[in-house]
Order: structure tokens, then sequence, then C-alpha cells
């Protein structure tokens, strides 16, 4: 085999096994952020679901404004379990 061809493929084979180290340390780095991220990912996924949806909560908060859309929005979950309870009976 030609010299520099064996050079390479050894860089090769040592650069593979030092980006496994290093994606096996930066996944046991990351295992406290497992859950956070996992819940990011289920909301980014139902941002990109339903994105009429989220163009119309980002237009909501900057007409708005972030508390008035608070109040409206506990305004709304206390009417909503409020209706909820009373169905139940």
């Amino acid at each position: 085999m030609i010299p520099i061809l064996a050079e390479y493929r050894q860089r090769r084979e040592a650069l593979v096994e030092r980006s496994a180290a290093q994606r096996a340390a930066l996944a046991r780095a990351a295992e406290p952020f497992r859950s956070r991220l996992a819940a990011l990912d289920r909301a980014a996924s139902a941002v990109r679901g339903h994105p009429f949806l989220a163009a119309m909560a980002a237009g909501a908060v900057l007409l708005l404004g972030r508390r008035k859309l608070l109040r409206w929005a506990l305004r709304a979950l206390t009417a909503f379990s409020v209706v909820r309870r009373i169905r139940a009976l």
C-alpha cells in the first residue's frame, strides 16, 4: 500500500475513535437535561405540526404583550376548568 494512504487511514481511524469518545462524553454531560430537552422537542414538534396556531400565538404576544396575554390565559384556564367541573356533575 502507498505509505501516504496508510498514514491517512491511521489518521482517519484515530479521528473516528476520538469522535466516538467526544459523542459519549457529550451524551453523559447532557443527561441531566434529557427530560427538559425532550419536552422542548415535543413543543417544537407541535409548532411544526401546527404552524398557523404558532403564528397566531406569536402575533397575540406581539399585539397584547406578555402580561396581558398571561392574564387572559389564566382567565381562560379558570373558565375551562369551571366548565369541565360543571359538565362532570
